[in-house]
């Protein structure tokens, strides 16, 4: 399967700019779908570079449908599905990742979702994007949900050796995350000696999420090799004018971090 027209653009983005800046919304997070949809739209004006739509328990069928629509009105960028299950598949948005979870205990989050995904996929016509995901300590929902065996902090040789084959099978790119919200549980985001661990093993993008909620965060993913950053706990239940300052100063380290790499 050769790339679509959302991955060509995030391929593009990534030889001019160097790094990228992704925002996710997960609807049950919001109070209000109102207050999901502004945020989507403000991101957008602010610098974001892509919305992501869903999480691990996250809305689907005619509600995820009602939410595309609303966000896709209002955003100049591309919209992409990051899915919970194979309910969460939408016509509505641009793209969507065809993820594997690489260290899941459970064969249906490795092979079985995918293939009862794959039919409703072709036939709605959504561009998928294949990615290795990979859960690191804690984990968070993602990690339950997906029965993962949750890569140690402390030990960022199996990260590598996880990216490597997610590679090696076909994903087009490689997420590392550690589910939302870590610092709930006293962690922060995926350690920077695995992120460089990482890089260094694949020869395809690296997404970073889970954790990162400080421009000194960022700088440090982006540094260590993140090439594209997911962000959703920072911009959620913020203010309409700390929302645009906290989108707009994430947009600016990216644009300084990401001429060095390029």
């Amino acid at each position: 399967m050769k790339p679509g027209k959302v991955e060509k653009y995030i391929y593009e983005v990534l030889s001019t700019k160097g790094a990228m800046l992704f925002t996710l919304i997960d609807p049950i997070d919001y109070k209000t779908e109102e207050e999901a949809v502004e945020t989507a739209a403000i991101s957008s004006e602010n610098g974001a570079d892509a919305i992501l739509v869903g999480g691990s328990v996250g809305v689907q069928g005619e509600e995820l449908d009602e939410i595309l629509k609303k966000i896709k009105e209002q955003i100049d960028v591309p919209l992409i599905l990051f899915p919970g299950n194979i309910g969460t598949v939408s016509r509505f948005a641009d793209a969507m990742y065809f993820m594997i979870l690489l260290n899941s205990r459970n064969s249906y989050w490795t092979s079985m979702a995918q293939a009862l995904a794959a039919p409703v996929v072709k036939r709605v016509g959504i561009e998928p994007i294949p990615v290795g995901y990979i859960l690191v300590v804690p984990g968070g929902s993602a990690g339950w949900v997906g029965d993962a065996n949750l890569v140690p902090r402390e030990r960022p040789k199996l990260a590598a050796a996880l990216a490597m084959g997610g590679e090696f099978l076909g994903s087009r790119f490689i997420l590392m995350d550690t589910g939302s919200g870590p610092k709930d549980f006293g962690y922060s985001h995926v350690p920077n000696q695995t992120i460089k661990a990482v890089k260094q093993s694949i020869t395809i993008p690296l997404i970073i999420a889970g954790g990162i909620t400080t421009k000194n965060e960022l700088k440090e993913v982006l540094e260590s090799g993140g090439d594209i950053v997911q962000i959703g706990t920072a911009i959620q239940d913020q203010r309409k004018d700390a929302l645009k300052k906290k989108v707009s100063e994430f947009a600016e380290v990216i644009k300084e971090i990401g001429k060095k790499k390029v």
